[in-house]
């Protein structure tokens, strides 16, 4: 039985494993299983893309678009004191994200959503480790409709890799983003991209 992390599937429901992870002296620990990306550690990109991100504002609202298990939002809102909420098109991946949630003693707004149907709120802040397997007409959709969901001046970030075209995506929010957008970490082939509403 093949599977994918961006589509439901119960297969893997019950297969509940724990990784641990620490950030700026904060440790966190999350439940992953098989049906979801990077589930034996949190992957590289997104430890750069926690780690390039700046300091944000305690109490501002944040968005972790196309969570997985939650672990970039529970990370920066427990680091930053913020507002979360999070959304994944992958019903176990919110059911992921909501346990962990609990073990961060974190509240959060959790839903099930294809990219942004259904969120009706704007953002100081959205964050996407975009599923680049789920194809350009996805990942695109999340940078054009993120605009709408930010406050004025509100940022988006996104870490991609050269390889998965990084660059065709620079391009793209250039278009979106009216050129306001700054790489703010570039090595290895990872990109870490700032976008201002």
């Amino acid at each position: 039985m093949n599977s994918h992390y961006f589509i439901n599937d119960d297969f893997f429901k019950d297969d509940i494993k724990y990784i641990d992870y620490e950030f700026k002296g904060q440790k966190f620990k999350f439940a992953t299983h098989n049906g979801i990306f990077s589930k034996d550690h949190v992957d590289y990109a997104t430890d750069i893309l926690l780690s390039t991100i700046p300091s944000l504002s305690e109490n501002s609202s944040l968005l972790d678009m196309g969570c997985g298990y939650g672990c970039i939002g529970i990370v920066l809102a427990k680091t930053y004191l913020l507002r979360l909420t999070a959304t994944d098109v992958n019903f176990a991946a919110v059911e992921l994200t909501q346990r962990n949630c609990q073990l961060a003693n974190l509240n959060c707004q959790l839903y099930v959503s294809d990219c942004f149907e259904g969120i009706d709120d704007k953002f100081d802040t959205i964050v996407i480790n975009p599923p680049i397997h789920a194809g350009k007409s996805v990942t695109y959709k999340m940078y054009e409709e993120s605009l709408k969901y930010l406050n004025s001046g509100g940022k988006l970030y996104i870490v991609t890799f050269k390889k998965h075209g990084a660059e065709s995506t620079l391009t793209k929010l250039r278009d979106v983003f009216d050129e306001r957008i700054e790489v703010i970490y570039k090595r290895k082939g990872i990109y870490v991209i700032e976008a201002v509403s």
